[in-house]
């Protein structure tokens, strides 16, 4: 159906459009787009949440995703540049194993 009206919308004949179904549509996309807009702040502030975990920071840093684009540029800048408060994990094989390998016996010559 919105499409019916959607495509009506954009024909050449616009006496074919009455205000009922302007106003119809108009309410659908208020109901819509905020729905969207919460969606895509979500897709953006929950990896960034962990991100900012992960690193050391506030996790509430991520708030400045609401902040659309500007927000999330000093984010980005934030990570880039701020000293981590984390210590790296470490690599295999780095570290010496946990004991030395045993010796084999010694046993006295035989005659």
């Amino acid at each position: 159906m919105h499409m019916h009206l959607l495509a009506m919308l954009f024909q050449d004949n616009p006496s074919q459009l009455n205000p009922e179904m302007i106003q119809r549509m108009v309410l659908a996309m208020v109901a819509i787009i905020p729905i969207i807009i919460a969606i895509s702040i979500a897709i953006v502030m929950v990896p960034c949440w962990f991100i900012l975990k992960k690193a050391g920071f506030s996790p509430w840093l991520a708030l400045l995703c609401l902040v659309p684009s500007l927000g999330t540029l000093v984010l980005l800048y934030i990570l880039a540049f701020a000293d981590w408060k984390v210590v790296p994990s470490p690599q295999a094989g780095t570290y010496p194993p946990p004991y030395p390998p045993p010796t084999p016996p010694t046993y006295p010559p035989q005659a």
